[in-house]
């Protein structure tokens, strides 16, 4: 034992003796912890939180604390104004980590980086018809010229119009551009911090290809590459089939988060591999109790029948939709509805008022437009109470007792399937059968949306004349007309896609989604720092002569990204806030240091609380960090 010790002093004073003669020579390019951690690793020095500045203490944990809440009072963050935030020292690591990690993935695709302004003119955003679209979301301003400008929430004008002056040839295609940057929306609600903010950092990818086959490898290549970068985080993420939206094109697909702080619902397969937003899902319906609803109700007096009413953006179209009482107004699925109506505005609740006051406004009469009623009716109450409600109007509430309106006055349809499948009206609960396999069941879960891929088509090189002259012997469409000056060659518009992760709501969700009762915890791949080393009292200098050592690349370890807490706080003191700082190892020099010269290490993600002799320790941090 004596002789063990003895051996592991001496281990120590050479050390210490290296970490001296390191010291000297790197004396005039020493500096505080802002230097490059890379060059900190390679030259086997490390940071020290004295040198610092961690804004952390002060702060009293609420009842509920939530990721956002940790990342504040850790020191990541603090907000400056509503939905807006300033990005601490702590916080600022992170993102640059993330940075790193896109990097490393978008290069791997053969994509160059570059930076657009945060500036785009309004007449750019008429052109491609989002102007309006975009509603109060826009942060618009005009110049001492009066030209009307807005602050970017996202850069597919600015990125076409680029290319389009820049590239003429079929020759440079495919081409793949990304940056990341800081956008901006004025969220009528900010909410969860920088999850839901008006300013916030992302990562675009745009690519340009000349045709539509050469575009939609391109679109499973940057699919690819998200799942290895999610994958590279460690963490249960969920790629779902999803809708476009506003932002164009006909194929997309979400990379989730679950949290149960997420604002979107994810529906998965418990058997297979299906997923889907809620906005795509669907389930495979259960046989219909054809009959029971038909008999038993005549006049839907409530008790097996309700009726949900909507109405168009309009005015002018009044939507019935009919479902089974076992359900409420809560559980319509308005996604499934916009899919038979795009215009239904579905925010509004009391639609009567509204529908009958459009009808009996004088731009009513003079367009001469016959209101309208659609009537959809769920499949579970059967074809046979379709047809009574369609034959037999008379015997139901198709409009309430009270309306002023006659049945005779309205266009009238009824819809009770799509697309040949029985329609379902109900939002997808756990449990539903899934509709790819026979034995599986869809689970819902709540998510936060982390990434999206989409495949544009031409929406934006049509309206912005992004186009390229190819050999008509490449062309694929046969739609497209072969230039009648050079019939060999043919200007085609560019097939774009745009692949977007959400940088700055990744740390949001990923805080949230790790933190425990102690506080944040961190994947290695962008962890502030992925080691603190915490001395005890009277061994500060051993403390500093272990992390030289373990930053020093070796051979057989890589080196790791460590800081020392040298501050002026009390032992416990610095354990609570390092547990709340989210270092994914702790190592921590206390009483078996001084007695036995063994380090404990902590991992309290993996739940491993160890004594590791001196030379095994950075064995142990490396088989630690690599499970994270």
């Amino acid at each position: 034992m004596i002789s063990s010790l003895r051996a592991t002093q001496q281990c120590c004073f050479s050390l210490r003796r290296q970490a001296r003669v390191s010291q000297r020579r790197h004396l005039s390019s020493a500096s505080s912890i802002e230097t490059n951690p890379l060059e900190l690793q390679k030259s086997g020095r490390f940071s020290r939180l004295s040198s610092f500045w961690l804004v952390t203490g002060g702060i009293t944990p609420t009842e509920r604390e939530d990721g956002h809440a940790k990342l504040v009072r850790a020191g990541y963050l603090r907000q400056s104004h509503a939905g807006i935030f300033h990005m601490l020292p702590l916080g600022q690591r992170v993102l640059e980590k993330l940075e790193k990690l896109i990097d490393k993935h978008m290069a791997q695709l053969g994509a160059s980086k570059l930076s657009l302004s945060s500036i785009s003119s309004q007449a750019l955003w008429q052109q491609t018809n989002r102007l309006e679209g975009y509603g109060q979301e826009l942060f618009r301003f005009n110049d001492r010229k009066d030209t009307p400008f807005i602050l970017a929430p996202t850069f597919e004008e600015e990125i076409t119009t680029l290319v389009a002056k820049t590239v003429k040839s079929y020759k440079s295609l495919p081409l793949r551009l990304y940056q990341i940057s800081r956008k901006y929306r004025d969220e009528f609600r900010p909410r969860h911090g920088i999850l839901r903010s008006r300013e916030f950092v992302m990562k675009d990818l745009y690519t340009f290809d000349h045709s539509l086959q050469s575009a939609l490898k391109t679109y499973e290549e940057a699919r690819a590459a998200y799942n290895r970068l999610f994958s590279e985080l460690k963490l249960p993420f969920l790629v779902a089939e999803a809708s476009s939206g506003d932002i164009g094109g006909d194929l997309s697909h979400e990379y989730h988060l679950p949290s149960s702080m997420g604002e979107d619902n994810v529906i998965s397969c418990t058997s297979c591999s299906y997923v889907a937003n809620e906005e795509l899902a669907t389930s495979r319906p259960d046989p219909p109790q054809d009959g029971s609803y038909a008999n038993s109700i005549k006049a839907n007096n409530g008790t097996t029948v309700q009726v949900w009413r909507g109405i168009s953006k309009d005015r002018n179209t009044l939507v019935n939709v009919w479902y089974p009482a076992s359900f409420a107004d809560a559980d319509i699925n308005t996604h499934a509805l916009k899919s038979i109506l795009p215009d239904l505005d579905s925010s509004l609740e009391h639609v009567l008022p509204l529908w009958e006051s459009t009808l009996n406004s004088s731009k009513s009469s003079v367009s001469g437009q016959r209101p309208q009623l659609l009537n959809i009716i769920d499949y579970r109450l059967g074809p046979q109470f379709a047809d009574n409600l369609e034959n037999e109007p008379g015997q139901f509430s198709i409009l309430p007792h009270e309306s002023s309106v006659e049945l005779s006055q309205l266009n009238q349809r009824y819809i009770s399937s799509t697309d040949g499948e029985p329609f379902n009206a109900i939002r997808i609960h756990d449990g539903d059968h899934c509709p790819r396999c026979t034995s599986g069941k869809l689970r819902v879960q709540k998510a936060i949306e982390l990434g999206h891929t989409f495949h544009l088509g031409t929406k934006y090189s049509d309206a912005l004349d992004a186009h390229v002259q190819v050999p008509s012997a490449m062309i694929e469409d046969l739609d497209v007309v072969p230039n009648q000056s050079s019939p060999s060659m043919t200007t085609v518009s560019m097939q774009m896609g745009c692949h977007g992760i959400g940088v700055s709501r990744i740390i949001g969700a990923v805080a949230d989604h790790l933190a425990d009762e102690r506080g944040l915890n961190w994947p290695r791949v962008i962890a502030p720092f992925e080691v603190v080393v915490i001395p005890g009292r009277n061994t500060e200098e051993d403390a500093a002569t272990i992390s030289g050592s373990l930053t020093q690349s070796s051979g057989t370890f890589p080196p790791i990204d460590l800081v020392l807490d040298d501050r002026a706080e009390s032992f416990p003191w610095k354990l609570k806030d390092a547990d709340l700082v989210g270092y994914p190892v702790i190592v921590i020099l206390g009483r078996r240091w001084s007695s036995d010269r063994v380090c404990e290490v902590q991992c309290r993600r993996l739940g491993s609380v160890q004594f590791v002799p001196l030379d095994q320790l950075q064995e142990h941090i490396n088989k630690l960090l690599a499970q994270l």
